[in-house]
């Protein structure tokens, strides 16, 4: 696949149109891989076709951005407005997701045709001053755009697994010499009290984003508790397995237990029973299929909230205590340990599957292997307000029946990445790159 043109323009903005160039070349980069055939797949219902995203990440800022603040601009196409629509109702009709993989016109031709001339355009418009809301909006809109590749990498992921030739993204990396070792597993403890979690960002900074979900910042009450140094292993999750966990209806939430019955469920997503391994299982990656035993001290992923329950609650029977944290003991605990400062918007093609910690000592793990479930449910913080508009669609309609994830993935671009992040999935999501790290309540 080839990247569209690139921008190149002398602006009055440079920086914001030197991390727009960088952020949608960052898409399309990660795509050369693909086929046109592999970006028409939609594999699960959650999943959308690769070509699908490149085409709505560019409609967000011909949509938001171009048609109210560059005079005179030509939309590509008069249907686009509504045929990659995602879920805007305040914007009219859209199609059914389920049917994104019958759009085989457009051709792929077209969709970086249209990306070429949204570029071209915001280009355009960078060459003069910004109205403080169209400058928020473009950010919005790269922030928007990061969302999708990490959108694509889980659902090429998923679409290549349902493929009965199970073909790999990419070629694995050379193994390390010395396979790591995971540390033993260690406890952080917090006294509690009165803690500040949120931000409150200013408008005046676009470079310190922060999505309306992340406000205001507010002050919550913690319980002593102690977190987990590191992620949960496949060592690890293989022992529950092993122990009847998928088999065990007192281990499971009632809708969970539901869930597994009805879906099938005998281990995590990606996993496939392996005789010719030691452990009798192999877990399919972006790199193709690898032996369980290669990947035992890496953190167990694709798990739905259900299962990471479940693995709490089955370590609480030997170590009482054990449970979930919630977003704000998660955050408060990671607000000493900020993912490093980065301005990469590309993902590292050597790491689309999480390593194993590394560290001896102290909290691990926290940002770029894998996101990490909660026990909170995800709903708007004390003062929340959403955005005014269409817009305010983007996250605040979705507070009902999904839970918080903490941190940021192996396939979340590391520019994305922040402290106060708050990602939300029904409990039954296993496609994304998740997992989990246990909390404590201190011994009574």
């Amino acid at each position: 696949m080839t990247d569209p043109s690139s921008i190149s323009a002398t602006v009055a903005t440079p920086a914001l149109l030197d991390r727009y160039g960088a952020v949608r070349n960052a898409t399309t980069s990660f795509c050369r891989p693909l086929s046109p055939e592999d970006l028409m797949v939609q594999s699960c219902p959650e999943a959308s076709p690769v070509k699908w995203h490149l085409a709505h990440t560019s409609w967000f800022f011909e949509t938001f951005v171009l048609r109210e603040f560059l005079a005179g601009y030509q939309p590509f196409h008069p249907d686009f407005l509504w045929l990659f629509n995602s879920y805007y109702n305040s914007l009219g009709d859209m199609p059914e997701k389920k049917l994104r993989a019958s759009f085989s016109r457009p051709p792929l031709e077209t969709i970086l045709a249209y990306r070429t001339h949204v570029d071209s355009a915001i280009a355009t418009l960078l060459q003069d001053p910004l109205e403080d809301e169209a400058a928020r909006r473009i950010v919005l809109g790269l922030q928007h755009e990061q969302q999708h590749l990490e959108l694509i990498a889980t659902d090429i992921k998923h679409a290549l697994f349902t493929n009965p030739l199970h073909p790999a993204f990419l070629a694995a990396p050379a193994p390390p010499s010395s396979p790591a070792l995971a540390p033993p597993q260690e406890w952080v403890s917090f006294p509690g009290g009165l803690v500040s979690v949120g931000i409150t960002p200013n408008p005046a900074d676009n470079a310190a984003f922060a999505f309306d979900n992340e406000s205001p910042r507010h002050q919550v009450f913690l319980q002593p508790f102690a977190l987990s140094t590191r992620l949960v292993t496949c060592a690890e999750y293989l022992a529950f397995l092993d122990d009847g966990g998928y088999s065990r209806p007192e281990l499971w939430l009632s809708e969970g237990w539901i869930t597994l019955r009805d879906q099938g469920w005998q281990a995590p997503l990606y996993w496939h029973h392996d005789s010719a391994t030691q452990s009798g299982w192999s877990i399919d990656t972006l790199y193709g299929f690898q032996p369980l035993d290669d990947l035992s001290e890496t953190p167990v992923c694709h798990l739905s909230f259900f299962e990471a329950d479940a693995f709490a609650r089955w370590s609480s029977l030997t170590n009482p205590g054990h449970r979930l944290p919630t977003e704000f003991e998660w955050e408060h605990a990671a607000s000493h340990h900020l993912p490093p400062s980065t301005a990469t918007s590309h993902l590292d093609p050597n790491h689309l599957h999480p390593t194993p910690a590394t560290n001896t000592s102290g909290l691990q793990q926290l940002f770029g292997e894998l996101w990490q479930w909660t026990a909170s449910g995800y709903t708007g913080y004390p003062g929340y307000h959403p955005l005014p508009g269409a817009l305010g669609e983007y996250n605040g309609k979705f507070m009902s029946s999904q839970i918080v994830l903490r941190g940021s993935s192996c396939v979340t671009p590391p520019s994305h990445a922040r402290l106060t992040y708050r990602n939300f999935f029904s409990p039954a999501t296993r496609w994304q790159f998740s997992g989990l790290r246990l909390a404590q309540d201190p011994a009574l």
